[in-house]
């Protein structure tokens, strides 16, 4: 659609008046956008944004449902176990009533998006229930397209959707509005609090309300974690005195510092998946289970050298070795490992789905795959908020670099047999590995040493180079058996083109 043919499109605000007109508009977006037609008005952003990640989650829109994650008889102990069971009577009380006496029911979700409570008028769950809105149910984006659930969990903040602005038809006939509820400890995702009706009565302000009320729900969650820390650190105080003087911290089960003696600057948070761990600071830690948490002690022993990451990733077979340990590599894992040993300083998840997915990356992607890979080589070793290595890196493709930067061009050559990651499509490792293909090569025709030029002829990236080969029979002298080699691939290069 040409820019120039769109303009705003109302909001739902201002259409709110007439739920008729709103439809109309909605569906008419809707039906163009996904035709690839004109429309007279464009969608809201967070809208447009929605549809392509539902469609290329291969999404319906003409017919789908939700898929039941949970069978009836599930839901009750997954709700007795999950953390927004502890808000509820608050949930309740805020929307429950207004749920009631305006045809509209409350839902909440689980963090995937899951629906594990629905509650509201009977005649209102009798029409919710035949199009799957119910306890059990996967309402994500990638389950069940756009909708203010899975929206709001995608996005990360509070939305309303209106009738038509559903991706799937099936739901046109209801508006919602949904806000996520987080962790006050992790800061983690715990779910979703949404209000749902049909098309006529949802009001615009009540994304507000919804979103007071998850605000409301976290900081229920907060007062009970503090009051939890309270507990904790009355049981655990003795353990922490016992250290009589030795640097030590009391940790909560998911490694929030709590409390700490002698230990000086230290984060907020530590690592607890490894026995042991680095401090930011370089000094080491062991980390102790405790019957609720963990404690936390400092070495006071010299420390022990940093672990050693060894990484050789030139060429499409990578490998990583961690204290002579081979890790399993996924081609994915490889490149997030070379990213974040090309940048010490570390990198965000934001920034790592722009390196490794372009414009479309999406930071949820990267924030699961980093888990898995923090889960091989252990917290200490990589950090987080930014993801950092915490190790010695020793890698080929960093080799190459600091040779071509001192001036050994040859030692350059020597380490760079192949393209970094050579079968990765990932933008940033793409654009490392001409950049430095073209560095080496660049080097290598501009050195005088016809060996040199040799070596690098035999590489991978050198091989098919017909410039290099020409260099070569110019450059090596007459009675060198060498000469005629390179000639002979030099014309068959030639005659290939």
């Amino acid at each position: 659609m040409d820019a120039e043919t769109v303009t705003d499109a109302p909001t739902a605000l201002h259409l709110a008046s007439d739920p008729a007109a709103q439809f109309e508009v909605l569906q008419q977006v809707r039906d163009a956008t996904l035709s690839g037609a004109r429309a007279q008005f464009s969608p809201r952003p967070v809208i447009s944004e929605s549809w392509q990640r539902s469609l290329a989650a291969h999404i319906d829109p003409d017919d789908f449902r939700p898929p039941i994650v949970y069978a009836p008889d599930e839901v009750a102990e997954v709700r007795d176990a999950h953390p927004l069971h502890a808000v509820l009577p608050t949930l309740r009380e805020l929307l429950g009533s207004i749920a009631d006496e305006s045809r509209h029911v409350m839902i909440v979700t689980d963090a995937e998006g899951t629906i594990l409570w629905r509650e509201g008028p009977a005649n209102l769950c009798s029409q919710a229930d035949p199009v799957g809105l119910c306890e059990g149910t996967g309402w994500s984006e990638r389950a069940i397209g756009t909708n203010a659930m899975g929206t709001a969990l995608a996005v990360d903040a509070p939305v309303q959707i209106y009738s038509a602005e559903h991706l799937v038809k099936t739901y046109h006939g209801w508006t919602c509005a949904a806000a996520p509820i987080h962790d006050p400890d992790t800061g983690d995702l715990l779910g979703a609090i949404d209000v749902s009706g049909l098309l006529d009565t949802l009001h615009p302000a009540t994304v507000s309300l919804v979103n007071a009320t998850a605000q409301l729900a976290e900081s229920h969650l907060r007062r009970r974690m503090e009051w939890l820390d309270g507990q904790l650190l009355t049981k655990n105080m003795p353990h922490l005195a016992r250290l009589r003087g030795e640097p030590g911290a009391l940790l909560t089960p998911t490694g929030r510092v709590i409390a700490a003696d002698r230990l000086g600057r230290l984060p907020k948070r530590v690592a607890v998946d490894a026995d042991r761990v680095l401090l930011d600071d370089g000094r080491e830690a062991h980390v102790e289970p405790l019957p609720e948490g963990y404690l936390l002690r400092l070495r006071t022993t010299t420390a022990t050298r940093r672990p050693t990451l060894e990484l050789s990733f030139l060429g499409d077979n990578p490998a990583a070795v961690m204290n002579g340990r081979a890790l399993p590599l996924t081609l994915r894992r490889a490149e997030i490992l070379a990213l974040l040993a090309l940048h010490p300083a570390g990198l965000t998840a934001e920034q790592l789905a722009l390196q490794l997915y372009g414009d479309d990356g999406n930071p949820t992607t990267v924030r699961a795959e980093i888990h898995r890979l923090r889960g091989q080589l252990g917290g200490d070793v990589m950090r987080a908020k930014p993801y950092q290595l915490r190790a010695e890196v020793k890698a080929d493709f960093l080799r190459v670099r600091l040779a071509l930067n001192s001036g050994d061009v040859a030692a350059a050559v020597a380490a760079c047999p192949a393209p970094l990651l050579s079968r990765s499509d990932a933008p940033a490792i793409r654009a490392e590995r001409e950049q430095l293909v073209a560095a080496v090569r660049t080097a290598v025709l501009g050195h005088p040493d016809p060996d040199v030029l040799w070596t690098f002829a035999q590489s991978e990236t050198g091989r098919d180079d017909v410039e290099v080969f020409e260099h070569l029979t110019r450059r090596l002298p007459a009675d060198d058996p060498r000469r005629a080699v390179a000639s002979a691939r030099l014309e068959w290069l030639l005659g290939e083109d």
